[in-house]
């Protein structure tokens, strides 16, 4: 976008925040009377409108509809990010699959496929939403079939013995892992879209705020009348289904949203011709380039968020209650700090978060080297949580400020795509590091990624300043 298109942009966008504030949800037509006579004209004339007239249309139903579709993201996103918490936390998942499997190495095995899953669809993904002025009815499709895997790891549990429910295990997270990287280049879509940029921070901030809340007690009282009582004969596998009715409904809610049609598509093209577009994306964009290699190298450092619980449990075993009681501190930490990291990316960016979480994420992990008491190892699991909420958020809403709109599936699809790869790879590997040279050198060579990536980040420039930013 030009400077010239970008101040007229600007003046369209003090007329539809003023208009927006005095309709109802989802009102476009009065919103669209603000945009001046120009597009009157073009309507009535039925003449094409220019891509100022387009861009000006889009803010403003963008704006008329922004609190009914920030209410939908807010319930969207507080009941799948409890269930995906009940399912990502570094607690019952490893649990699971080292009682399943008897061995470590399992444990990054399948958190590895599930990685490996994630960086193989993104460019797919993006070629398909680039080229659709809508992209929510595509979402509807992703977002079922990855909420899918969660009932079939349930099912597995319930039905199958020990060694075929571990290979079921493998097979639907590779396939959650398939989809969730295709939903993520679909929903960071579709929220850069309907969500304007200074109000992306609260809204994420808040509805992983609530769903820290929800999964600090379903996660306690999963612990305790879930998987010490074997609940329907597996408690884990019981977690899982109750992770599955929450995911399910939390996408159900974006039924309420209305979305606006892109003023700008690319034409339609080859999975193969969009990989060609990346070495000139990064080559013309320095602070894009070092952004993609800290979330990479970052991401590399998560090799050792399954292996924490284990590494506590290496001194005794850890009781149904305790282990929820740490799946709650770190899904609350993770969720419900967000809400004021969120705050801090709305007034200096994302790039300051994506720092100061770093920097709280290793401070955790040094302690807990030092073997805490269980008092402390919840404080641990909290600062951890807050790290790594912190990144994830800030990984994954900065990559919506560089560039232009319409490459912004791209950019989401290459970050994602290589993030995930080189931490698959990486979390594989952990497992059999772990085993043969045990979890404290597994944790230092992690805290030396995250060390490369703090260095790698501090040398991209705010984005959200930037004249080219497409929010």
């Amino acid at each position: 976008m030009n400077s010239g298109l970008a101040r007229d942009v600007s003046a369209h966008d003090v007329q539809t925040r003023e208009v927006a504030s005095g309709c109802d949800g989802g009102q476009d037509g009065a919103a669209e009377s603000a945009l001046g006579p120009a597009v009157a004209a073009a309507s009535e004339s039925g003449g094409e409108p220019s891509a100022e007239e387009r861009e000006a249309r889009f803010q403003a139903q963008v704006w008329s509809n922004l609190r009914r579709n920030y209410t939908a993201h807010l319930i969207h996103g507080m009941l799948g990010q409890t269930g995906f918490r009940l399912f990502q936390t570094p607690t019952f998942l490893p649990t699971y699959i080292a009682l399943l499997s008897g061995s470590v190495a399992w444990v990054g095995v399948v958190r590895g496929l599930q990685g490996l899953g994630q960086c193989l669809t993104p460019f797919f993904s993006a070629t398909l939403v680039e080229q659709r002025r809508r992209v929510l009815p595509l979402g509807f499709v992703i977002g079922g079939l990855m909420r899918i895997q969660f009932l079939g790891i349930a099912l597995a549990g319930f039905f199958l013995p020990d060694r075929w429910n571990l290979i079921a295990v493998c097979v639907f997270t590779s396939l959650f892992g398939f989809f969730l990287g295709m939903q993520g280049v679909v929903f960071n879509t579709l929220m850069s879209k309907v969500i304007p940029v200074e109000r992306r921070g609260a809204l994420t901030g808040a509805r992983n705020a609530l769903a820290g809340v929800v999964v600090f007690f379903v996660g306690g009282l999963g612990g305790r009348y879930l998987i010490e009582p074997n609940a329907l004969g597996n408690g884990y596998a019981t977690t899982f289904l109750v992770a599955f009715l929450l995911t399910a409904a939390g996408l159900a809610t974006l039924m309420f949203t209305r979305e606006p049609e892109a003023p700008a598509v690319r034409a339609a093209t080859r999975v193969s011709d969009r990989i060609l577009d990346i070495p000139e994306m990064l080559r013309s964009d320095p602070d894009f380039r070092w952004y993609f290699i800290a979330r990479a190298i970052a991401t590399m450092g998560r090799m050792a968020l399954p292996f924490y619980v284990l590494f506590v449990q290496q001194n005794g075993q850890l009781s149904g209650w305790e282990l929820g009681v740490l799946t709650g501190a770190f899904a609350l930490a993770q969720s419900s700090l967000n809400l004021p990291w969120g705050l801090l990316a709305d007034r200096a960016g994302f790039r300051a978060v994506f720092l100061m979480s770093l920097v709280i994420w290793i401070g955790s992990v040094a302690v807990l080297l030092t073997q805490p008491t269980f008092a402390v190892l919840v404080a641990v699991y909290v600062g951890i949580g807050a790290g790594l909420g912190g990144f994830m958020m800030a990984s994954m809403n900065i990559v919506l400020e560089f560039g232009k709109r319409e490459d912004v599936p791209l950019r989401i699809a290459l970050a994602n795509s290589s993030s995930e790869l080189v931490g698959s790879l990486a979390t594989i590997s952990a497992g059999f590091f772990a085993q043969s040279f045990g979890y404290e050198i597994l944790f230092i060579v992690a805290i030396l990624f995250k060390l490369a990536a703090l260095a790698s980040m501090w040398r991209v420039r705010e984005p959200r300043f930037r004249l080219d930013s497409p929010a």
